[in-house]
């Protein structure tokens, strides 16, 4: 019946001279009922359903609950969907690229062809998250900062130039390009995706998922993409289908226009704060309303890269006349243009005035009401208006400050340009950053104009302010050349400092050594002023407490300021060469004046610059590699080692093994996270990974980060569950990845309890409560266990995703009978857990765990199989969905 429902929905399209098959909603319709009203983003799916249906991982039922959808704004079905496309960028992809280059070494060994190892779905990798702003505010900081990138992650980007060579289906995008968000908007977006199968060119909805959290800046080019952790990426990558609830869709509709003045920025930030305050987490946002006709496309992508701020799973914009009048500024070919009109207008994906779809609940925005704004000091959401921000610093200083006393209120510092007082409030970083607003010419053309106002009229940068401009593609450095205000800006010191997100994901580089000390002995509080998407506590810079996003002038605004307590909206921002004082709004531009600056972006400078987007510079290409078709793993590497997933697995899986007597490694509360569970941040030199790389002869100063480390498993394992906040019940009153291990009592690092474990081949367990797994860091937080020796995960309740990576790397997740608790138990960590009857498991069954006590008595529960459905128990059964896919290609 599911394969006959995709048949007789089989329609045509013609555009052009070209005939085009594909699957039809308004057939499909007519036999699962009326889908009109349904919210686009959920046509996408629908349609996604209908051409993968077929009776096992996709059901008709799972159609029909799509449709049924519309009664109630709600169901728990969860279905399997299968996105176009895979996007990464270099931290989270680099994982993802080495569990494929030891999948074709198993492959081999198994006697397979390692050629075949390859993405079934197409897969781009963007190396955008590693250049660092060392250099600023001269000509050649683009040029150093780039060799610097170079250098220190020479062995990563040798890895990955292999694997553009050797795989198919893979493409890199090299350094010194753009950020994935922007490429993928710009270039790598088609709206409507088509693959030749057989005989048919068939087309459907573009739809990927990414390994950054920001994919969602695509939903504004009417693209279906969030993102998901790198097990997830992999799976999609080769054909298995991501799982998922059919979610919630959040109405938001606009109305109106915005005001003189008021920029997308302004627009984002006040988004964002109503969608948190409304709670769409776990949820889709789709935006509605004649409101849409007045923003431009980029101005919905500034919107949409904010979804993870506003906390939905994507905030989706339906496809209408704008998104065909961005496509052909950024240079689409009239073809693909044309069939994306005929084709979303066939399926009903197209946005039509006063459509009125129904949603699970709505909330609108009259867009003349948005005020000029930013966000901080250290949370997206906290929107001020540009008025509030002195008296908002001021209230977090007080509370900063409040138990110091007497309160220094300023420090004095020699540069060798001058001498100067730095004061509470200093804005120590301005930084125009990162994807959330790069991608819009209309406020990087308002930052030029608005530096080029100020230069005419005598203002200068700050000289404790760090300036830099760091593009999301080369296309804004054409334009803002275009315009001619390249020179005003570098004269602010807004020179290229990369092209990358540098300051909004940490890497802003050291202050001047001057400013650091001045900060440290007054203990200062200091902002930076960012165009960015996050500004949480510590993320920006160490010694910076206040963290404020910003639109692109704005930031420029604050250097000339160079102050937090400056009210920009009434005090001056300097004075001219009369001495005059400068306000905001004598040099602002207008909407007219920014209007005109756009015109001049044209499609000429994005054919220019995709052209050659996949070939990288001198540097780039005389980067020496083997072609050949595995990789030769260096056995002196600490950044790029072979994971051991697969060393031992044989070409038919053995049957299950009954867990026997597993020792508890740790004993966790409620809702803990993937971000303590897995390796982030900087390495410890005390901790496991840290003494692991100072024995491999790396110093301190060079141990990078967890993130640049993920193709290294000896690092990762021994970063898991080392959080520094986690809090294991096994040891009461001790904050960190630490474990009680058993047979002597020592408090030990999880890690080092974890390898003694294993060398008395004991299976080990993770007990916990509530929520387990919730967060952003998903891969390793699954890699990090499985290779500790973790065999199951006992818990109240899992987070949805988490569970399903368990599963994927091959840990049985079950879950405690409701009024069941590790509490109620009694559990210390000194018991064993025994398992059995794992060969004949079925998804949601009952599974009975016998509990030794360490005075020998025992407890007998029962707990239920959160292996959900038949796909994951192949997974499990397999050793893991890697495994399984290993063994499909054999």
């Amino acid at each position: 019946m599911s394969s006959d429902l995709r048949q007789q929905c089989l329609d045509t399209l013609t555009v052009g001279q070209q005939k085009y098959h594909y699957y039809s909603l308004l057939k499909a319709a007519a036999q699962l009922g009326n889908i009109e009203r349904l919210p686009k983003s959920l046509k996408v799916l629908l349609e996604n359903l209908l051409r993968f249906i077929d009776g096992d991982t996709v059901q008709e039922a799972d159609l029909a609950e799509l449709v049924k959808w519309l009664e109630s704004g709600h169901t728990d079905r969860e279905i399997a969907y299968r996105p176009a496309r895979v996007l990464m960028q270099d931290f989270t992809g680099v994982p993802a690229i080495v569990d494929l280059a030891a999948m074709r070494e198993a492959v081999q060994r198994l006697g397979g062809d390692a050629s075949k190892v390859n993405p079934l779905s197409p897969a781009d990798l963007v190396i955008d998250h590693s250049v660092t702003v060392d250099d600023y505010a001269n000509s050649h900081a683009f040029t150093t900062n780039v060799m610097l990138e170079m250098q220190r992650n020479h062995e990563r980007y040798a890895f990955l130039r292999w694997g553009q060579k050797a795989f198919s289906r893979f493409r890199v995008v090299p350094p010194g390009t753009g950020i994935c968000h922007q490429v993928n908007l710009e270039y790598l977006g088609q709206t409507v995706w088509q693959e030749q199968q057989d005989d048919k060119l068939m087309v459907y909805p573009d739809t990927l998922v990414g390994t950054d959290s920001h994919t969602t800046m695509i939903n504004g080019l009417g693209i279906l993409g969030w993102g998901v952790g790198g097990i997830e990426a992999e799976a999609a990558m080769l054909g298995q289908p991501v799982s998922m609830l059919i979610p919630d869709v959040v109405g938001f509709k606009m109305i109106g226009q915005l005001r003189e003045g008021i920029t997308a920025t302004d627009l984002v930030l006040t988004v964002t704060q109503m969608l948190r305050q409304h709670g769409v987490v776990g949820k889709f946002v789709e935006f509605y309303g004649d409101g849409l006709a007045r923003l431009t496309l980029a101005d919905r992508a500034t919107i949409g890269n904010m979804s993870p701020e506003f906390g939905a799973t994507c905030g989706f914009f339906p496809v209408d006349e704008e998104t065909l009048r961005y496509m052909r500024l950024s240079s689409r070919s009239e073809q693909q243009i044309a069939l994306v009109e005929a084709y979303c207008k066939a399926q009903g994906l197209w946005r039509y005035p006063g459509d009125e779809p129904v949603f699970t609940s709505t909330l609108s925005l009259d867009l003349s009401t948005v005020e000029a704004s930013l966000a901080g000091p250290k949370r997206p959401q906290d929107r001020v208006t540009l008025s509030g921000v002195k008296q908002a610093f001021e209230a977090y200083t007080q509370l900063d400050t409040s138990a110091r006393t007497p309160r220094i209120e300023q420090m004095p510092v020699t540069l060798k340009e001058s001498a100067f007082a730095l004061k509470q409030g200093a804005v120590a970083i301005a930084a125009i950053t990162s994807c959330t607003n790069t991608s819009n010419p209309g406020v990087m053309l308002a930052a030029g104009l608005l530096a080029k106002k100020a230069v005419e009229k005598g203002l200068q940068r700050q000289p404790w302010v760090k300036s830099s401009l760091a593009p999301g593609s080369k296309v804004v450095t054409d334009y803002l050349n275009a315009a001619g205000l390249t020179p005003y800006l570098e004269t602010l010191g807004f020179n290229l400092v990369g092209y990358g997100c540098t300051t909004c994901i940490g890497n802003s580089g050291p202050l001047l050594a001057p400013i650091e000390e001045a900060i440290k002995q007054g203990d200062l509080t200091v902002g930076a002023v960012l165009s960015g998407n996050r500004n949480f506590e510590g993320r920006i810079h160490p010694l910076v407490k206040t963290n404020w996003l910003a639109s692109p002038p704005l930031v420029v605004a604050y250097a000339l300021a160079g102050n937090m307590n400056v009210d920009l909206s009434r005090d001056p921002l300097g004075y001219d060469k009369q001495g005059y004082p400068v306000y905001l709004k004598d040099i602002w531009p207008s909407s007219h004046e920014i209007a005109q600056a756009v015109e001049g972006v044209t499609a000429a400078m994005f054919r220019k610059e995709y052209a050659e987007v996949f070939n990288g510079d001198e540097e780039w290409q005389s980067i020496k590699i083997e072609a050949s078709q595995t990789y030769h793993w260096q056995e002196d590497s600490t950044y790029i080692r072979h994971p051991p997933f697969f060393t031992t697995m044989q070409a038919t899986p053995e049957a299950v093994q009954d867990i026997h007597h597993a020792r508890i490694l740790a004993l966790l509360g409620d809702s803990v996270t993937t971000d303590h569970i897995s390796p982030a941040g900087n390495i410890k030199a005390n901790s496991p990974a840290g003494i692991y790389l100072n024995n491999h002869g790396i110093e301190a100063k060079d141990f990078n980060s967890y993130g640049s480390r993920r193709g290294n498993h000896e690092v990762m394992m021994r970063g898991t569950f080392a959080n520094i906040r986690i809090r294991n019940e096994m040891v009461p009153g001790v904050e960190g990845g630490f474990t009680r291990y058993v047979p002597t009592k020592e408090i030990l690092p999880i890690y080092d309890a974890a390898m003694r474990y294993q060398q008395d081949n004991v299976p080990l367990a993770v007990i916990v409560g509530k929520e387990y797994g919730s967060g952003s860091s998903r891969d390793w937080a699954a890699k990090g266990p499985m290779l500790l020796g973790v065999r199951v995960v006992i818990a109240e309740s899992f987070e949805r995703i988490h569970r399903s990576n368990l599963i994927g790397m091959g840990i049985l997740p079950l879950e405690f009978a409701p009024g069941i608790t590790r509490k109620s138990l009694g559990l210390t960590g000194d018991e064993t857990i025994t398992v059995t009857q794992l060969a004949a498991l079925q998804p949601g069954q009952t599974v009975t765990i016998i509990i030794t006590h360490a005075d020998g008595h025992h407890h007998i529960i029962n707990t239920r199989c959160r292996i959900d459905t038949g796909n994951e128990l192949t997974y499990y059964q397999n050793g893991g969905i890697l495994h399984y896919v290993i063994r499909k290609m054999l």
